[in-house]
């Protein structure tokens, strides 16, 4: 893994309640009956020491806890929030996700993959403005009495 910055858990609870994610501030034993355990969805963080770097746990809880654990890694790998999640790691229920900054490299991979996803979408919106135009310039022509040459 790289060399993570440090991670903190009130940055990473404040970006997903910006997201609209409910903070459930479970206690550490509240957390450890599991995620069933909850009647309402959300999460809860806890801060976490990984190889030496600061980083953070967040936990998805609830009857819908799988739906809430895609919520949370899609909000935290948004490119507005920059943070990487690992599902897997030592000491994770399967509910629980390790999170940390995102270095340059993740990112621009990311935007790549991006890019390598949307090119045949973008592609096509440009054929249709192209063509919308075309037939703007055509009616243009007729409006004004002329009638394009092909």
């Amino acid at each position: 893994m790289p060399d993570p910055r440090v991670t903190r858990v009130h940055t990473i609870r404040r970006h997903l309640d910006q997201g609209g994610l409910l903070d459930l501030n479970l206690s550490r034993e509240e957390q450890a009956r599991g995620p069933e355990a909850q009647e309402r969805d959300g999460y809860s963080a806890r801060q976490a020491t990984r190889d030496g770097a600061l980083m953070v746990v967040v936990g998805a809880y609830g009857p819908n806890w799988v739906r809430t654990c895609a919520e949370l890694t899609g909000r935290l790998e948004s490119s507005r929030v920059r943070c990487t999640v690992a599902r897997e790691a030592d000491g994770l229920e399967e509910h629980e996700l390790l999170v940390r900054w995102a270095t340059s490299e993740e990112l621009h991979q990311r935007r790549r993959q991006t890019d390598e996803r949307t090119a045949g979408v973008r592609a096509l919106v440009r054929r249709q403005k192209a063509q919308a135009r075309a037939e703007e310039e055509r009616r243009a022509l007729e409006d004004a009495g002329q009638e394009s040459m092909f």
